[in-house]
């Protein structure tokens, strides 16, 4: 058995999963049971009506600009990694490195934040031959599928107590996993605008997806080119169209995990909005206009009124 096949038997030997889920039916083990993406979980944690809207009714959402510029942009950052000769690259000057980068992106649209990435990654790349790290350049999963299933106690989240313990399903796309002084490190890889404000919510994301790493079984990882027993030690992001990359450990003062945490209480408190069907509005005109469900919203129509 391959490890593709090795892959498939271990999703298939989980249990079903769904976002229309029921937890009245947690106890028959023929009802599959609830599925968390880091998307479905950041949507709730946006508005628990619109991940009503989203993923349960499954109400459809027109394509915007951006989703559109993300997807293109995220297939580029892939396949650059999937065609770099790293050995080829070695003997390479830097200005023959700039242009081997540039030459391995299209030229489209978004040729101008095609050709800073290009200029980054022959940075990085100068900086990794320096450093005598150039083994450590590619990351270890390139677009990574993982799949687990975790255990999230009653109380977890004090302010969203569930009626008994319940067994979930988690999933994602890690974009990257860099091996860097021997521990993983989940990198994202962001389209957009940067503020600082969105540290917080990067964390959250980046900690969603330790737990996967964490979680998955064995041929999971090995399935994505990971290692079992591995820590995963540090994370990080980067946004091209802001220039700006950061990364850092993933344990704060203490030892405390603190992004872990509230990734763990945002998954309770969906659960909790599970057992008593209630998927409130979290309205704010200026965000919310920009909603695909905003003319169906009760809380936009009542507002556009006042």
């Amino acid at each position: 058995m391959n490890n593709d096949e090795k892959y498939e038997t271990i999703i298939k030997s989980m249990s079903e999963y769904t976002y229309d889920w029921k937890p009245e039916n947690y106890d028959d083990p023929s009802q599959p049971i609830l599925k968390i993406s880091k998307s479905s979980l950041g949507a709730f944690d946006w508005c628990a009506k619109k991940y009503n809207f989203s993923y349960i009714q499954r109400l459809p959402q027109d394509q915007t600009e951006a989703m559109r510029k993300g997807t293109i942009l995220h297939v580029h950052r892939e396949n650059f990694f999937d065609d770099f000769d790293v050995k080829k690259a070695e003997n390479m000057t830097a200005d023959e490195l700039h242009d081997y980068c540039a030459s391995l992106t299209p030229i489209d649209e978004y040729f101008d934040i095609s050709m800073t990435v290009a200029a980054f990654e022959a940075q990085r790349f100068m900086d990794a031959k320096a450093e005598d790290k150039v083994h450590e350049y590619l990351p270890v999963c390139n677009e990574g599928l993982f799949d687990a299933e975790i255990t999230i106690p009653a109380d977890t989240n004090p302010k969203f107590p569930l009626r008994r313990d319940y067994k979930i399903h988690i999933q994602g796309i890690i974009d990257r996993v860099f091996m860097e002084n021997g521990g993983y490190v989940p990198f994202e890889y962001k389209t957009g605008g940067w503020n600082d404000g969105k540290k917080t919510s990067m964390r959250k994301e980046m900690a969603f997806y330790q737990l996967l790493i964490e979680n998955a079984p064995e041929e999971v990882l090995i399935k994505n080119g990971l290692e079992p027993n591995v820590p995963v030690t540090h994370w990080g992001w980067y946004y091209p169209a802001a220039n700006y990359v950061f990364a850092e450990s993933n344990r704060y003062k203490n030892g405390k995990l603190r992004a872990r945490e509230a990734v763990l209480n945002n998954i309770a408190k969906l659960i909790h909005a599970y057992e008593n069907e209630v998927f409130p509005t979290k309205f704010f005109f200026k965000t919310c206009s920009h909603c695909s469900y905003f003319s169906m919203c009760d809380a936009a129509e009542e507002d556009s009124w006042v």
